[in-house]
């Protein structure tokens, strides 16, 4: 990372991007697309009914493998630097809470409306042509999977000039009184089932508040101790695995999350500061700066629609004579590459129509903010159905009610005024931005 470079006159430019956590942004969504390939495995019995295993998730030796590759926590970290580098700059320009929460709002929803307009109508369409029910609703359920990511990354994102402020006065009681919350969430859920969903928003906002201390001007620990943290972090979970506090599975620890989540981001937030410099140098390289620029560009578009895409191409797969192997079986690992090529090839047209809604809409100038009325209600018309998916699983009727919901939110928050998105002017004030080597991306 870099600071922002000054020109001649004093006036502050543009601020270079991280292009480590470029690197590693893309890094984390390509691991989270192979292995949603791995895991997808719909069957169709003789009787005609479908079932959905989790091949992978269903593997043994795959537990001590997803401590590696739950990179949740890592995608919160990434978010918790970049967005508080961003509200740092908005907030030099004049621009307030709501400001940042429209922005993140819009940078989010928008291509999440888009999606789940496009799966109600086809699956209402494949319902009224004749696909059984109980199909549509296997294909419902898991397409509509990756939205609770979104729901908990813009909840955290929501949060943040809060938890901001916070950090700048009592960073440490800040990130600690977050996971005293989990603790407290996970040691009731037993008695309370319902409320393990309260972590989803404690849980993540901690893991976010980790990449706080990655983006502040302090001194961290050096390799040494990176290292330790890194060793520790990974004995405590293992620990509490051991005692049976918790499952040794990643997968059935992510939702709702727990404290082994909150763990696994500080050894993650660890290890990327301490293989920063030779990210640094894979990152540097100009061939793989114009990919992962290329690819982050339409990262959110990638992450929303490889699913559905994966489980409509399962689907129809299913009403054919084409072999399906069992899931587990040497032929069907061997069939796994072949999937992934096939999901690519889907995404391809997929990002090439709806990729630009991820580009933020700007109104003039002159534009003023939107009402913080419109702002707020905005975010308790989106987190309605999410909420209601949340708590009682999702549905055809409540993706097209989630749809709608999206669409109002979308004309609720209108356009994002131009001078909150571009640098002071001339005189104008410079952001409290940090020393290299630990600045961050600016988004949006």
């Amino acid at each position: 990372m870099v600071a922002r470079q000054r020109a001649e006159n004093g006036q502050a430019t543009s601020p270079d991007r991280d292009l480590v956590i470029d690197l590693v942004r893309f890094l984390c969504l390509a691991i989270v697309v192979v292995a949603h390939t791995m895991m997808v495995s719909p069957v169709l019995h003789p009787d005609g009914t479908v079932t959905s295993d989790n091949t992978l998730g269903n593997q043994r030796w795959f537990e001590p493998v997803v401590w590696v590759l739950q990179v949740m926590p890592l995608f919160f970290v990434a978010g918790g630097m970049t967005g508080l580098q961003s509200w740092r700059r908005l907030s030099a320009r004049g621009g307030s809470t709501f400001d940042f929460m429209q922005a993140r709002m819009l940078r989010l929803i928008r291509p999440a409306a888009v999606l789940l307009a496009v799966m109600f109508a086809g699956l209402w369409a494949a319902q009224l042509f004749g696909v059984d029910p109980e199909v549509v609703q296997l294909l419902v359920s898991g397409a509509g999977m990756p939205l609770w990511f979104l729901a908990a990354y813009l909840a955290a994102q929501l949060n943040l000039p809060l938890l901001a402020r916070l950090h700048a006065r009592a960073p440490w009681l800040t990130v600690l009184g977050l996971i005293s919350l989990v603790v407290t969430v996970d040691c009731l859920r037993g008695m309370m089932p319902t409320l393990a969903y309260l972590n989803m928003v404690f849980v993540w906002c901690a893991v976010q508040q980790l990449g706080f201390f990655l983006v502040d001007d302090g001194p961290l620990p050096g390799r040494p101790a990176l290292a330790g943290i890194i060793l520790a972090s990974n004995l405590v979970l293992g620990l509490l695995v051991w005692l049976r506090l918790y499952s040794g599975n990643m997968l059935v620890n992510l939702n709702p999350p727990n404290l082994t989540l909150v763990l696994l981001g500080i050894s993650q937030a660890a290890a990327l500061q301490l293989f920063r410099p030779g990210l640094g140098r894979v990152a540097a390289a100009p061939r793989v700066q114009r990919f992962i620029g290329l690819a982050g560009r339409r990262s959110m578009t990638v992450y929303l629609w490889h699913l559905p895409l994966l489980a409509a191409m399962s689907g129809l797969l299913l009403l054919t004579d084409f072999p399906q192997p069992a899931g587990g079986t040497a032929v069907w690992w061997w069939g796994r590459p072949l999937v992934l090529l096939a999901v690519i090839g889907l995404l391809l047209p997929v990002l090439a129509m709806f990729g630009r809604l991820e580009e933020r809409p700007t109104a003039p100038v002159t534009a003023g903010s939107r009402p913080a009325a419109a702002v707020v209600t905005a975010a308790v018309v989106v987190f309605i159905p999410v909420a209601e998916a949340a708590l009682g699983g999702l549905t055809l009727g409540l993706l097209g009610g989630g749809a709608a919901c999206f669409a109002l939110a979308v004309l609720l928050l209108g356009r994002i005024p131009a001078r909150l998105l571009s640098d002071p002017g001339a005189g104008g004030p410079n952001p409290p931005l940090p020393h290299p080597p630990l600045s961050a991306n600016v988004e949006p």
